[in-house]
This record gives C-alpha cells, sequence and structure tokens, in this order.
C-alpha cells in the first residue's frame, strides 16, 4: 500500500535491534485518515469471508480494530493484558511474548465477546516473529470461532513471523512488508 510506505519513509525512524518508530502516525500519536484507507484496503482484500469480529491485542492494534470494524460492519474486541476487577472470570487466554518489549504477557479474552459463531480477523500493527499472531490466533481456536485471516500493518519481512503464518495455510496480508532497514535505509519488498 503505497500510502502507508510513503509515510514509513517519511516519518519513520529506524532504531538498533530492528526496530522502527512509526509513532508519529501509527501506534502513538495515531492518523485517523491513513487508518480508514487502511481499513478500506482490508476490506478489499477480505471481500467475500463475512467478518463477524475483528481481534487484535492492546494497544497498538485498538485504533486500526475500531476503524476497520466500521469499515467491515461489526465489532472489535481487543486481547487485554491486565485483567481488571471489572473483567469477567470466564476468559480464553494464552501467553504472547512481545518483539519490542522483550517480556511475556498473560492475554485474556472474555468468553462473551468470542463465540464458536465468529468469523474472526485478526488485524495488528506489527509482525515481526509472528508471537502475538500465533496468540491471538491460539484464542480464535480456544473459542472454536473460524479465523478468516490476517492483516497487519506493517511486516518485518527480513523476520520469519509471516513466513511461518503463512506456511501455516493461514491468509495473511500485511500492507507494508519491509525487506530491510539496514544502514538506516527502509526497502520494501513488492506487495500486491
Amino acid at each position: 500500500m503505497k500510502l502507508l510506505e510513503d509515510r514509513i519513509r517519511t516519518e519513520g525512524i529506524v532504531k538498533s535491534g530492528n526496530i522502527l518508530r512509526v509513532d508519529s502516525f501509527l501506534n502513538h500519536q495515531m492518523d485517523a485518515a491513513l487508518f480508514r484507507e487502511m481499513a478500506r484496503e482490508w476490506k478489499r482484500r477480505f471481500a467475500g469471508t463475512e467478518v463477524t469480529k475483528i481481534l487484535t491485542i492492546e494497544a497498538s492494534g485498538i485504533g486500526l480494530a475500531c476503524i476497520a470494524a466500521e469499515e467491515f460492519g461489526c465489532r472489535a474486541v481487543f486481547a487485554k493484558k491486565t485483567a481488571g476487577n471489572n473483567m469477567d472470570a470466564d476468559v480464553y487466554a494464552t501467553k504472547i511474548t512481545s518483539f519490542t518489549k522483550g517480556r511475556v504477557y498473560d492475554v485474556v479474552v472474555s468468553k462473551r465477546f468470542l463465540t464458536k459463531d465468529d468469523r474472526v480477523l485478526i488485524l495488528d500493527d506489527f509482525l515481526a516473529n509472528g508471537c502475538a499472531l500465533l496468540g491471538l490466533m491460539d484464542l480464535v481456536n480456544q473459542a472454536g470461532a473460524t479465523l478468516v485471516g490476517c492483516g497487519i500493518a506493517i511486516e518485518k519481512g527480513f523476520q520469519d513471523g509471516g513466513r511461518k503464518i503463512r506456511d501455516m495455510g493461514v491468509k495473511l496480508e500485511s500492507l507494508a512488508i519491509l525487506e530491510s532497514m539496514e544502514g538506516g535505509m527502509i526497502t520494501f519488498r513488492e506487495n500486491d
């Protein structure tokens, strides 16, 4: 998606350790107009899948998921990293290792909000090693729901997460795939 790639080129900051900061438009300060265009692109790529629920993980995926849910005409639900006192006791739970934060999170989704009748599209801002997607896919499986696919804003194509997910036969649609960030220079993989 050229619009997203252009924003990454102009506003993205490459940090050591294969970290790309895009906090000026994606995951700290959010550009809702850009999110709308991204949601429309995912809607095009997942046409005919009859999505009934968008699933993401807190916090960075929530903005994307909400706007995409509006585009798909369904609801968004996010896996919580901390269950507060007001959280249902009956939850699906899994563990997810964060590439950026370098720690393991216990994440939960209330069983009321993810059911066997749901057709789930998982959305997230980044894909590196695939741990978040695998954890979210585990929650979908626990619910007995149908996974229609995964949508990612930015995939680090030089890491193995995308390959792992695709090798499982899951439809994975990344709007921008980074081929390399060597020397602070960002190059993109050709992507339809």
